[in-house]
């Protein structure tokens, strides 16, 4: 088994089919998405491919160390992730193959008017194994 991580964007990827902004939807429309992010979880949970999962509430900060005794600096020149990433689902499967196929079905939760999003999913697989020195992309 190999684990992903599902990120869902704001923005950053292609646009999505049904690309209507959640503050437009109506409450409806918002229950019924997350009613279909549940049963895909839930679905998930009993074929023993689900880890986790969490929407992200949209505000937030970057915080890095400046030094001893020196309070965290927060933001910067950064794109804001709470404007790009609106959740993420990490899920354990035996293939790429398969996540994949979750992430493609996961896709297609309903949006504004009902109808599919068919919104762009980042898959990105967990490190098997810590990089060594020379692989490690910062060097």
């Amino acid at each position: 088994m190999a684990k992903y991580l599902l990120l869902k964007h704001y923005r950053g990827a292609p646009a999505p089919v049904n690309d209507v902004p959640m503050d437009q939807w109506t409450p409806e429309e918002i229950s019924a998405h997350v009613q279909y992010m549940n049963d895909f979880a839930a679905r998930l949970e009993k074929t023993g491919e689900f880890v986790g999962g969490q929407a992200l509430a949209p505000e937030g900060a970057w915080v890095r160390y400046d030094g001893e005794g020196r309070p965290p600096v927060t933001d910067g020149p950064f794109a804001e992730t709470k404007d790009l990433i609106a959740g993420w689902m990490v899920i354990d499967v035996d293939s790429y193959e398969r996540a994949v196929e979750l992430a493609g079905e996961l896709s297609a939760a309903p949006g504004a008017g009902g109808k599919p999003i068919h919104e762009w999913l980042e898959v990105r697989p967990f490190l098997a194994a810590q990089p060594t020195i020379t692989e490690c992309p910062h060097r």
